[in-house]
């Protein structure tokens, strides 16, 4: 059917105007779809480990469906799985959560969308650090608000400089999103720097959004702290996002939460309520089994992960010009490919064309001349990749 001959108007609302769709699963996509074609591609886009879910989760969802628990659930989620979130966030941080305190949602990312719905509108301003998330910026965007960029530097580790913080902060700054461990960075921020910004967040008055979906992905001797953690008196203030996507290889169950003060959750679950309804509700139960039952299965991926990220760095650090710091946390190297003198989208392109290798370039995260390169790959596949490049700076 013609829309014109119909008479109809065919209008995209304004809120969309700019909003592109998420680079990462964008390259992700093209890659799986050379390998579907028969090509040999060296997968590095991934921003999913690639083990399988552990063995007594994917039971526990089985389970569920047997004992025919597939029916809607609470719009916060079943009570069971709330009650054990608390409780491993009150473990982690010696905070006293209560399970009203938490909304699980679909996803960490579907998380985020009712934290900013809920909270931001025009014309507030939200601090972001750069490199971020790809989906910061449209998901404060999306509410109305208008992200600032902080950017951060190779020379400090990528990590928040306070005064740049500061500086930025105007009447309309309402919130302050933080990510640590850091995608795609690795970066991890330490308690001084978590310190300084709850003063700050305090004296301003602002909102804290911790993104802390990668906390149990940390590599010694770096630890991983929560703002909550470092500084109790922010804990009214601040909204922690976490989900079971990273630590238990769960990305495609979709369950993520958020915890925060009730006031806050409560209209999230309004606003919940009429979107997604409940999270799976199979996947809650999964969920449940995964942050209740035996941890071993976490060590083994971390573990491997270091593993992992040891070979693909020093590897790289051995390509010159290519240079990378070794990420204390998440999945991902940093690659700075500046010295081979074209944009990083180019980069990124050549050796997707010229040598297999997908990767993703750093302008979707806020930053020229890097190249985000997951170590969720085999080591073989790592190692492979280090030989490709050494061909390929060779033929340059």
């Amino acid at each position: 059917m013609d829309p014109k001959k119909e008479g109809l108007t065919l209008r995209i609302a304004n809120r969309l105007q700019g909003i592109e769709g998420s680079p990462t699963l964008a390259l992700s996509a093209k890659a799986k779809a050379l390998t579907k074609a028969g090509k040999d591609v060296l997968d590095l886009t991934a921003g999913e480990p690639d083990f399988p879910t552990p063995a007594h989760v994917k039971a526990a969802g089985v389970r569920a469906i047997e004992n025919n628990q597939t029916r809607y659930t609470p719009v916060a989620g079943i009570s069971e799985l709330r009650s054990a979130i608390a409780e491993t966030l009150n473990r982690q941080h010696q905070t006293a959560y209560a399970p009203a305190q938490i909304l699980v949602s679909c996803g960490a990312k579907h998380s985020l969308f009712n934290v900013f719905q809920t909270l931001l509108q025009a014309p507030d301003e939200v601090l972001i650090l750069a490199p971020y998330w790809v989906s910061y910026p449209p998901l404060v965007q999306l509410s109305g608000a208008r992200p600032v960029i902080i950017p951060t530097t190779e020379q400090d580790q990528f990590l928040p400089n306070a005064s740049a913080l500061r500086a930025a902060v105007t009447a309309q700054t309402r919130a302050i999103i933080l990510n640590s461990p850091s995608n795609p960075t690795g970066a991890v921020m330490d308690q001084k720097r978590l310190s300084e910004i709850a003063q700050l967040a305090i004296e301003k008055d602002l909102i804290i959004v911790s993104d802390e979906i990668y906390d149990q992905l940390v590599y010694p001797p770096q630890k991983h702290y929560s703002i909550i953690q470092v500084a109790p008196k922010v804990i009214d203030r601040t909204v922690l996002v976490g989900g079971v996507s990273k630590t238990y290889s769960m990305t495609g169950w979709r369950i993520g939460f958020a915890a925060g003060p009730q006031a806050w959750m409560d209209t999230m679950t309004t606003l919940q309520s009429h979107s997604t309804s409940n999270a799976p509700s199979i996947s809650q139960h999964a969920a449940l089994e995964a942050l209740a039952g035996p941890q071993n299965e976490v060590s083994k991926m971390r573990e491997n992960f270091q593993k992992r990220r040891d070979v693909l760095v020093n590897g790289l650090n051995r390509l010159s010009p290519l240079r990378c710091q070794s990420p204390g946390g998440a999945f991902y190297a940093w690659c700075n490919v500046s010295g081979l003198g074209k944009s990083a989208d180019t980069i990124a392109s050549l050796w997707l064309e010229e040598a297999l290798i997908a990767v993703i370039p750093s302008e979707g995260f806020g930053m020229e001349g890097y190249v985000r390169m997951s170590f969720a790959a085999s080591k073989e596949t790592i190692e492979a990749t280090l030989k490709r490049l050494e061909q390929w700076l060779k033929q340059r």
